[in-house]
């Protein structure tokens, strides 16, 4: 799930690490599908689950540039109408053998490039990353694998049936 090599900034972190900031991407192609990429635990592939594009941010770049350079890492989309942050939520999980606290932002994106072409991931993410794909909101309600956040099916409807909240949605603290 993290996308990024180092604890890149914060402190404070809730589950007893630093507190990475993170920047997350809810991109959206013209017929409202969202981007997901999927990934897994590098020593096992079987456990395995999806998530919006993004990762921390690096030196001083604010997280709206992180959103974007991340996009652009993880997917080669170029082309994006960069929104409102939707969501806040923070998080702490293992993986690869030590564990992530994060406090996420999560940007409303559109774009009309669909076709996709990550070419900077990094080296965690080469071993942990099996590819992306476009989701529309019902084949996400429908689905019986793990999402990242866990409500973002329910989210992702809200979006399309009330369009964006005036101020970000602090979701519920998920500790895996």
């Amino acid at each position: 799930m993290p996308e990024a090599e180092d604890g890149s900034g914060g402190s404070g972190g809730f589950g007893g690490g630093v507190l990475r900031k993170v920047a997350r991407v809810v991109l959206l192609d013209p017929e409202d599908r969202i981007l997901l990429l999927h990934g897994y635990e590098p020593d096992d592939p079987g456990d395995t689950w999806w998530f919006t594009p993004g990762g921390g941010l690096e030196g001083d770049e604010s997280r709206a540039e992180a959103a974007l350079r991340e996009l652009v890492e993880e997917t080669g989309i170029t082309q994006v109408e960069l929104g409102p942050v939707l969501w806040h939520r923070r998080c702490s999980f293992p993986f690869d053998g030590r564990r992530w606290d994060q406090d996420e932002w999560y940007f409303l994106a559109r774009t009309t490039q669909t076709e996709t072409a990550p070419g900077g991931l990094t080296e965690l993410e080469r071993r942990s990353v099996a590819g992306l794909r476009w989701w529309t909101s019902a084949e996400l309600l429908a689905a019986r694998e793990t999402v990242y956040p866990t409500r973002l099916a329910e989210l992702l409807r809200t979006l399309l049936d009330e369009g964006p909240p005036d101020e970000p949605v602090v979701l519920a603290p998920e500790i895996v």
